[in-house]
């Protein structure tokens, strides 16, 4: 048995979010990353190099951002685990992080494109929840809003595969990659929705997140998909 939040399934879903939200904020919010926040460090140390205060602001501002969703995430299971009541508990506190993600993300649809700041700071907020709050899939430590970590799980598994001959590494170097997939066509998804819908695309995501939250309710379960 696994505990949900850590099934492949619900990892699918919310890699797929992790795809959309980085595609979001860089195509249709000024090119900032909402999840990358090594692109957004190294642009905003660039730009402070060449005296474009305001640019570098709009990419240090994210990395705060993302930072504070973090912390959040920290203060909702701190929070949530003192005072729940184990027999009569309702929701997991990695549900109320994926709640407070979806309004922070329905927020953003509302917000123009004047103030693409504002937008991209919440998204990193809700990046940085879902990144603390969904640290493992099938027993391993994956992130299901960035990929070189992933990468390079991924790769250092298939060494061992290839050096071992033991399909364990096999198993773990395929989940790594699968989780990868399903951030680009997270990315490629968002891509096409901005396209049609705009600043409203994050709608899609939220949907993503909304069949997260919901598959959180049966709090163990045999994973369908097993590798």
């Amino acid at each position: 048995m696994k505990q949900t939040s850590e099934t492949i399934e619900l990892g699918i879903f919310l890699a797929l979010a992790g795809g959309f939200m980085d595609a979001y904020s860089y195509i249709c919010r000024g090119k900032v990353f909402a999840n990358a926040q090594t692109g957004n460090i190294l642009l905003f140390g660039v730009k402070l190099s060449e005296g474009k205060i305001n640019d570098a602001i709009r990419y240090g501002m994210p990395v705060v951002a993302f930072s504070t969703g973090i912390f959040l995430a920290e203060i909702i299971r701190h929070i949530v685990e003192k005072i729940e009541n184990n027999d009569k508990k309702i929701l997991h506190w990695r549900q109320i992080g994926i709640v407070i993600e979806m309004l922070l993300l329905l927020s953003v649809c509302f917000i123009s494109q004047k103030h693409n700041l504002l937008a991209n700071n919440i998204t990193s907020m809700a990046c940085g929840i879902q990144v603390e709050s969904f640290r493992k899939m099938h027993g391993n430590g994956i992130a299901t809003t960035m990929c070189i970590g992933n990468l390079r799980s991924a790769t250092e598994n298939m060494y061992g595969f290839l050096k071992n001959k033991n399909n364990i590494f096999l198993r773990k170097s395929i989940l790594y990659y699968f989780v990868i997939i399903c951030f680009v066509i997270g990315a490629i998804l968002g891509n096409i929705f901005i396209n049609i819908m705009n600043e409203k695309s994050m709608i899609v995501c939220i949907l993503f997140l909304f069949i997260s939250f919901f598959m959180m309710f049966k709090e163990e379960r045999e994973s369908i998909i097993d590798l």
